[in-house]
């Protein structure tokens, strides 16, 4: 075995493990507290202070910067008792991860002493530099101004010694340069067409919140296997490795028992995560070896991504501790199944009622149909802009692999969901009804949902949006995502059909002069009829869907390059202008940036790939080589030319195709840096992006095909790389 792979298994061998987490006496006790929240605010604040806060978090009414004096010297208290020394505005570019620049509290006096200091100023804005990152073409390198701002209603928290704000980042001239900015404007217009359609129920309806639970699945492993894989280190995905022999076939690993090292690592972060407001409920196995998932309680939409990209965060630290590494990455390995991150999704009154739970009236029930029929409207009219929403590089190794959602969307609502809105179309007729029938129509169909719930309780894990009882589950976006931008498309997409709800039912409740439950059920019956060919109940991974799928006119996210598209397209620009939720050169931007990122990205996986066959494969295969022929050479020596001829032929044989193979890298190793070198040249990145995806990925994927090959023959003593049956299983 070579010296690189033995060092990382001699060092896994030696190594004694030793829970670090310490247990705790009362959970309830330690939650959230090192989070600045009401709870928090109340004891640091002044009463008007702690007004001003809470008028914003909950009406979005604006802090004046005298107050907010007040509000950063209170925070700056808690955090410094909290441990914190330092603070940063902390926000979420076009990257893979957040961004912080920390500010120490130490201020210098006239006198030359030093005192801690936090005003307002620099609790409501910063100004990073915003040259260096994404921007689309937003900003010039010469133009490096970019504001960060306070967002209330996400809270600080310490983190580390750091006192964190969540905050937007802008440009000068205010276009938005984060993820962040555009999704609260999509929150606060899912917000007021909501609620405007709520009040048809219940007039004392104020606010209407979009909720957001994810589900994070990713790959643990051991830090010395990891060390010694340069293309998990650099690419977080392995570009070659042959499937070993057991991977997740025998189903075992699924709900299994979580391996002893996992589990404390489970336990301390899931602890630091309590500590930070982020409330965990579920652990276990997931299908794939060492592969894992955790899931949160719902929480507000813009709150619950701040906690699962800060979760990302803390799961990476605390499994440092443990000689861990995690893997976000969509498809960190081949043959066996990739990670996601599952978006629960739903909309919650100020009053704590569920617009997507079924109720115990007709009534009720009927304002559930309104949501849940109006939220299919919208993925229908925009399907191929949300599926195009979580399409990536590392997402699209996933989709469509008959083990994640293809990249076509549809709608799984359940058998008897399904025969309610088939009822509905059938019921109701374009003439006035008679009392008789809206009461038969109330009571036989709406009536009776939440008995048709009860029985309800299949799952479809090929559907990319599926209803789940009392919440749409977007199963598509990956794992390794910030959830912004496809809960941005899906809020605005929801408004839209919202707004379009409530206008054509008053017309009808004005013109026609029918009460408006009549009108509700005669716009939900367009509205289904207008979007049943969405809603599919069978196999999302078969052939067969997706030849129906286009028969039906649904179309396909054909590859990422593709989806990337769906941003400038005219609809598009004008759903998003319309509700003012980005602007056209915003979303230009964001083209920009997402073909910017998916060209550099398989610039540095052709990089790897080439050091990889070159420096490890390679001489590798060469050394067995040549210890076959030495062995050959041996024979022949040794032995009649006949027993020569019998027993060196298979030696022969190999050492032919060891040759073969490594005049095949060779020789695509020299394409590969053609063809690369090429794409690098074009001066447009979505022209980039494209000649890496048609020249560059295929030459790669065939040096993989000869990598693995060469795998399955080379001694594995002079292999250099761990294998996947020690990445996968080695615990």
């Amino acid at each position: 075995m070579s010296n690189f792979r033995k060092q990382a298994l001699q060092e896994i061998g030696v190594r004694e493990f030793k829970p670090m987490f310490k247990e705790q006496t009362s959970l309830a006790e330690e939650f959230a507290i090192n989070v600045f929240d009401r709870k928090a605010m109340r004891h640091y604040l002044s009463p008007e202070a702690y007004n001003v806060v809470i008028a914003a978090i909950d009406e979005g009414k604006k802090i004046e910067r005298k107050v907010a004096d007040q509000i950063a010297s209170g925070m700056k208290t808690w955090a410094m008792q909290r441990g914190a020394t330092h603070y940063t505005h902390w926000f979420h570019p076009y990257t893979d991860a957040t961004a912080e620049k920390h500010e120490s509290f130490l201020d210098r006096a006239k006198d030359g002493s030093v005192f801690e200091n936090f005003n307002g100023d620099a609790l409501v804005q910063q100004e990073p530099d915003a040259s260096s990152f994404p921007n689309g073409g937003l900003r010039n390198t010469f133009e490096a101004r970019g504001y960060t701002a306070w967002d209330p209603s996400s809270a600080a928290f310490v983190f580390d010694q750091t006192l964190c704000i969540p905050t937007i980042f802008v440009s000068y001239n205010g276009e938005a340069l984060d993820q962040k900015t555009p999704l609260l404007r999509s929150l606060q217009v899912l917000d007021r067409a909501a609620t405007q359609v709520a009040q048809f129920f219940d007039k004392d309806t104020k606010r209407v919140n979009s909720c957001l639970g994810l589900e994070q699945e990713y790959f643990a492993v051991d830090s010395a296997l990891f060390k010694a894989r340069p293309d998990l280190q650099l690419t977080g995905r392995t570009l070659i490795g042959h499937i070993a022999a057991k991977d997740q076939q025998l189903e075992d690993h699924y709900f299994g028992a979580i391996p002893q090292r996992t589990m404390s690592f489970m336990k301390e972060f899931e602890q630091e995560a309590y500590r930070l407001g982020i409330l965990l409920k579920t652990r276990h196995n997931e299908v794939a070896p060492n592969q894992f998932e955790c899931a949160p309680l719902y929480e507000e939409a813009n709150l619950a991504i701040d906690h699962n990209l800060l979760l990302m965060t803390l799961m990476k630290r605390v499994a440092e501790k443990y000689n861990l590494k995690i893997l976000f990455h969509e498809k960190p390995f081949a043959g066996v199944n990739g990670s996601g991150k599952h978006c629960n999704w739903s909309m919650i009154t100020d009053n704590g009622t569920n617009l997507l739970s079924p109720g115990k009236t007709p009534r009720s029930n009927l304002q559930f149909l309104t949501f849940f029929v109006t939220t299919i409207r919208a993925v229908f009219e925009h399907h191929y802009l949300l599926m195009s929403s979580v399409m990536s590089l590392s997402n699209s190794l996933r989709l469509g692999a008959s083990e994640a959602p293809p990249a076509i969307m549809s709608i799984f609502t359940g058998r008897k969901l399904a025969e309610t809105l088939q009822s509905i179309v059938e019921r109701v007729s374009d003439k006035k009804m008679s009392p008789d029938e809206k009461t038969e129509l109330k009571l036989d169909v709406v009536g009776k949902i939440p008995e048709i719930l009860l029985d309800n309780t299949d799952r479809n894990r090929t559907s990319p949006f599926a209803f789940t009882g009392n919440r749409f589950e977007f199963r598509a976006v990956g794992s390794s995502s910030n959830c912004a931008l496809p809960m941005t498309v899906l809020n605005t997409a929801v408004a839209e059909q919202l707004v379009r709800f409530k206008n054509e039912v008053e017309d009808l409740f004005s013109s026609k002069k029918i009460k408006r439950d009549e009108a509700v059920f005669h716009v939900l019956r367009k509205f289904i009829e207008e979007s049943k060919s969405i809603l599919f109940e069978g196999n999302g991974y078969s052939e067969e869907w997706l030849k129906e799928a286009l028969k039906r006119g649904l179309r396909v996210v054909e590859s990422a390059t593709e989806g990337f598209k769906a941003f400038i397209e005219p609809e598009t620009i004008r759903l998003f202008e319309e509700y003012g939720v980005m602007s056209e050169a915003e979303l230009r931007a964001r083209y920009e940036i997402f073909n910017e990122i998916y060209a550099k990205k398989i610039q540095i996986e052709a990089r790897v790939m080439g050091d990889l066959a070159i420096n490890h494969i390679v001489p590798a295969a060469i050394k067995y080589q040549n210890r076959l022929v030495e062995n050959v050479c041996g024979l022949k020596q040794i032995l009649t030319e006949e027993e020569y001829e019998e027993l060196a032929m298979p030696q022969l044989h190999s050492i032919k195709k060891i040759g073969i193979y490594i005049k095949n890298l060779r020789d695509l190793m020299h394409n590969l840096i053609i063809e690369r070198k090429k794409a690098h040249d074009i001066p447009t990145f979505p022209e980039r992006a494209k000649a890496y995806k048609d020249d560059v990925l295929p030459i790669m994927q065939e040096m993989r095909l000869n990598t693995d090959k060469l795998e399955r023959i080379i001694d594995d003593e002079i292999w250099s790389l761990p294998k996947y049956r020690e990445l996968l299983f080695v615990q």
